[in-house]
């Protein structure tokens, strides 16, 4: 007998040791207690695992019909800081319409054209004198006003109240206000396109408080109001004419207190220009 036949022979002798001795299933992947499962119900046939279901297509969009305006469900959600035209457009047809700086503010209140609304805590409309005839324009909120509800709050209106004050003015005598009446998020400066938004408001209200003077608080101010295109340490202490029907407005450029905060030597500048607005707001009177 060969040495294949035998190790053969020994392989069959081996089966059959294990076959008599009850070993005659197959080894599983898993190890398992036989004699537990002795009095346990059998075990349930594997899974089979299902087909995976068919993807479903997204719902389609229904468009208007031709001709027929969008519902506000589906222009929800749509930035007006993407079509700033149509929303200032709105802003401008809107505003034409009002008598009276209360109902101004009421509009504005109620006006969603402009994305900081939504950002914002507070509308900060105006503080001050309505019927003076000297009125501040700054450029947005900051946290303080936008807390407050007011222009100028915090550090900054601090500093503004102490620069009245040196020529004799608080704000009892001047009407104050911001041409974006809500906070741009983490204090940002406004963009052209809400600045485009909220401009035809801040006119009106110029048009409604009808002052003599404007004092235009920092270069977004001065340019929204001016039209200038230049950097505000080139406007500031310049008159600039401003037109309301036939009557023109003089406009006077100044430094922002946030600015002075940072810059404390340039406050020589702002006490020049606050000098000027001094002997404009003197001459005034003795023309009158």
């Amino acid at each position: 007998m060969t040495a294949s036949e035998d190790r053969q022979r020994d392989l069959i002798a081996t089966l059959d040791f294990h076959v008599a001795a009850g070993v005659d299933l197959m080894l599983d992947e898993e190890p398992h207690d036989r004699f537990a499962e002795v009095d346990a119900p059998p075990r349930p046939a594997a899974r089979v695992a299902e087909p995976a279901p068919e993807p479903i297509a997204p719902p389609r969009r229904e468009l208007p019909p031709r001709g027929e305006a969008p519902s506000p469900a589906r222009t929800f959600g749509q930035s007006a800081a993407a079509r700033p035209e149509a929303a200032a457009g709105d802003a401008r047809a809107r505003a034409k319409d009002v008598t009276s700086l209360e109902d101004l503010e009421k509009l504005l209140a109620g006006f969603d054209g402009c994305p900081l609304k939504f950002t914002a805590k507070n509308l900060v409309f105006a503080d001050g004198n309505p019927a003076s005839k000297l009125m501040f324009i700054g450029e947005a909120p900051g946290a303080d006003e936008d807390r407050v509800g007011k222009p100028f709050m915090g550090r900054s209106g601090k500093l503004l109240d102490r620069m009245m004050a040196a020529i004799g003015l608080d704000r009892t005598s001047a009407y104050i206000a911001n041409v974006v009446p809500w906070r741009p998020p983490g204090n940002r400066n406004p963009t052209p396109q809400e600045v485009t938004i909220c401009k035809p408001f801040i006119e009106r209200q110029i048009e409604l408080a009808d002052p003599d003077i404007i004092v235009c608080v920092g270069g977004l101010s001065t340019q929204a109001i001016t039209g200038t295109k230049d950097g505000i340490l080139k406007t500031r202490g310049r008159f600039y004419p401003y037109r309301v029907g036939d009557r023109e407005i003089r406009v006077l450029a100044t430094l922002h207190p946030a600015y002075l905060l940072r810059q404390p030597l340039q406050k020589r500048l702002a006490w020049r220009d606050f000098r000027t607005l001094r002997a404009a707001l003197d001459g005034k009177a003795q023309g009158g």
